[in-house]
């Protein structure tokens, strides 16, 4: 590699993926339309690949150019909530590796598999998997929009008579589940998002 991935803490990342919003999505009405974004404000195209995921154990990546987002045929279909997290966190490869991806040398998806089992250490791509994967949990969940949806399902909840404070009963998996269909996400993403905030250490 020609130069390193740089280190940017969870903080500077909720600052990148605040600033994204204000400019690309500055009403945060959720969910956030991240397909379009990518398409209308940054004249990429998402192209769907057959058997993306099934022989390269790849679900979307990025193009050298920067100019597609090719993602897995079936997950582009049928798959809704990894759809919108992939194209997140290719775009967020985007925005803070460009850089990085224009220095490497690869045409198709078997070329950025080789440079990524065998060119990029591998503590360098853990770095540039956590960008990619925290900038597109921040973008997809903004912070005040996640924390109103999350008291909202929990003020209805406690009027229901459900026991928030069980941990073993199931109801805080269940919590989750109802905020990440609020924001076309995973359950997975949606419990990252709220232990990141220390949501449910707010609860009183």
């Amino acid at each position: 590699m020609a130069s390193k991935a740089p280190y940017l803490p969870y903080d500077r990342l909720r600052d990148e993926a605040e600033a994204f919003l204000a400019k690309h999505h500055p009403d945060r009405t959720i969910p956030v339309p991240i397909d379009t974004i990518v398409e209308r404000d940054f004249g990429m195209d998402i192209v769907p690949v057959p058997g993306l995921q099934d022989h390269f154990d790849t679900v979307a990546f990025l193009t050298r150019d920067l100019t597609e987002i090719r993602v897995d045929d079936y997950v582009f279909r049928s798959r809704e909530n990894r759809y919108r997290f992939s194209i997140a966190h290719e775009l967020a490869h985007r925005l803070l590796h460009a850089d990085l991806f224009q220095q490497l040398s690869f045409d198709d998806i078997k070329s950025w598999k080789d440079i990524v089992t065998n060119k990029i250490p591998e503590d360098q791509y853990g770095y540039l998997e956590f960008h990619a994967n925290a900038f597109a949990g921040l973008v997809l969940m903004p912070q005040s929009e996640l924390e109103r949806v999350f008291f909202q399902i929990v003020e209805k909840a406690r009027k229901a008579g459900v026991d928030l404070a069980d941990v073993g009963a199931g109801a805080r998996d269940a919590m989750e589940e109802y905020v990440a269909r609020e924001f076309v996400v995973s359950p997975a993403v949606a419990h990252r998002r709220i232990e990141s905030d220390e949501l449910w250490k707010k609860l009183g």
